[in-house]
């Protein structure tokens, strides 16, 4: 096991240092790695277990000595496990007489490869949306959008569950172009040996607003980001909203770019937490419209 979660370690320092920590070589060779390892050198009667159990150690052990937060750990955890059991089961396999499980090997090196040199299963650029139908004008809808928001604790069980990082306030106001906001999260707290928190925020800027006693739609980039960058590469933030009889239906848009592999695994988590994300601040904007 000691020999295991080593090389894990030597190979995750390695991995970091030229850049490939949000790849499938990270994510999906480590578990793989230290798998073989303990398979190979202790031959335990039950090597998935101890292959699981030496993953749980590695996983213990990564918040302390490689910095990471509890979010990147809770999410990487199922895709660690789940690699370190096939391969466990893979190369026990091969040990019998008969067996021709080698011939995951490929597979599983095709997976592990994803990511370097930018290759990728599923397109990175996605967007993830909500829509909320809200119980005032367009015009308060409007002027909710240019007031600095409300934040509120989140409903979303899975941005909840994490933790997601939260909103503390928001400074700037306005929808003409080139108006600005600047929203302030709490800060980042890792598991790091004499680690601090530090400051998390995002500034945004309206590139684009149209707006209309009927609806309007505004258009806001993203300009700076040591909140989610860690994540992924958030673009922009699209809110449509039209009248809709004594209603006005608001939509929300998160453009975003996925960074993390393999695509199959990080995609659709991504995909729902922006999609919470986009809910929350359709709500958080509902809210505000229908107070006035």
């Amino acid at each position: 096991m000691t020999l295991a979660l080593f090389a894990a370690m030597l190979a995750a320092d390695a991995l970091g240092s030229t850049g490939l920590e949000e790849t499938s070589l990270f994510y999906v060779g480590i578990p793989a790695l230290i798998a073989v390892t303990v398979i190979l050198t202790a031959r335990p009667k039950n090597a998935v277990g101890v292959a699981l159990a030496t993953t749980t150690v590695g996983l213990a052990l990564a918040g302390p000595l490689l910095d990471e937060g509890v979010v990147c750990l809770i999410v990487a955890a199922p895709l660690f496990y789940g690699v370190a059991a096939f391969v466990g089961l893979v190369v026990q396999a091969v040990r019998r007489p008969g067996h021709r499980a080698l011939v995951a090997a490929p597979l599983l090196l095709l997976v592990a490869l994803e990511g370097v040199g930018g290759v990728t299963v599923i397109p990175r650029q996605d967007a993830a949306s909500a829509t909320v139908t809200v119980s005032a004008t367009p015009v308060h809808v409007a002027a909710a959008l240019a007031a600095p928001p409300e934040f509120g604790p989140y409903e979303a069980a899975f941005l909840r569950s994490l933790p997601f990082p939260k909103p503390v306030r928001a400074n700037g106001s306005g929808l003409a172009v080139g108006d600005t906001r600047l929203i302030t999260f709490n800060p980042r707290r890792s598991l790091g040996l004499g680690s601090t928190s530090t400051p998390r925020s995002m500034e945004l800027r309206v590139v684009e607003a149209v707006t209309t006693a009927a609806g309007g739609r505004v258009v806001f980039d993203v300009t700076a980001d040591s909140t989610f960058a860690r994540w992924l590469d958030l673009r922009s933030a699209v809110v449509t909203w039209t009248t809709s009889g004594d209603t006005t239906r608001m939509t929300w848009r998160l453009d975003y770019a996925r960074t993390f592999d393999p695509s199959w695994y990080f995609g659709p988590i991504q995909h729902h937490a922006v999609g919470d994300a986009a809910g929350y601040l359709a709500e958080t904007f509902a809210d505000m419209a229908e107070a006035g």
